[in-house]
């Protein structure tokens, strides 16, 4: 069933969660308003989106090896007690986004991080590859807007479907562990290594 603007934006501003969380919760329960909110609580994503600003300054810097020594992830992710730092649950969500940085490979950690050239021109190259279709400028637009979308979910961690469960994105994943756990979590940064990786350029650059 098609749901309504209105009805997602009036969700968000009731249970304080993300517009993709509120539209699915509406998908899910057929349009009806209280078991939308009801689908949210269980989840433990409306209450996860209220923590949302708490102060993280707690947590660990881990390492992950995968591959035999092949690729090596370093990642800091905070959380507000050192009580919640030593908990399973906490140990294994850094874990777990340890693995998926190891296998998805992305460059940064949000879509505000992505630098404004960078958008700039993967906007120019996007709307350079539809220029001969002699579409109008507004669905170049459009399309070009699509292209640096999908780019977020290919280069930003919590853009990405977690490689554990297709079903979810990095942030999904990290709301949930919110909820579970009582605080506010945040990955902070990473920084992954790959056996041999800018070896040819630099050797090409001594030359």
């Amino acid at each position: 069933m098609e749901i309504s603007a209105n009805l997602v934006k009036e969700l968000r501003e009731k249970t304080g969660a993300g517009m993709m969380d509120c539209k699915k919760a509406l998908a899910e329960t057929s349009g009806d308003f209280e078991k939308a909110i009801e689908y949210l609580r269980k989840k433990g994503i409306a209450s996860a989106s209220k923590k949302a600003g708490r102060a993280t300054k707690e947590g660990s810097v881990s390492a992950y090896i995968h591959g035999e020594g092949k690729v090596g992830v370093l990642v800091e992710i905070n959380c507000e007690t050192d009580f919640v730092a030593r908990t399973e649950q906490f140990k294994n969500f850094v874990k777990d986004v340890s693995m998926h940085i190891a296998a998805a490979m992305p460059l940064y950690v949000q879509s505000s991080e992505v630098p404004a050239e960078v958008i700039a021109k993967e906007k120019e190259i996007a709307v350079a590859q539809m220029a001969a279709s002699g579409k109008p400028a507004a669905v170049l637009e459009k399309i070009a807007e699509g292209k640096i979308k999908k780019y977020f979910e290919d280069t930003c961690l919590m853009n990405q479907t977690f490689v554990k469960d297709p079903e979810k994105t990095i942030e999904q994943l990290q709301k949930e562990t919110i909820a579970t756990l009582g605080e506010n979590i945040s990955i902070r940064r990473f920084v992954r290594f790959a056996l041999g990786e800018g070896m040819k350029e630099t050797a090409e650059a001594a030359h």
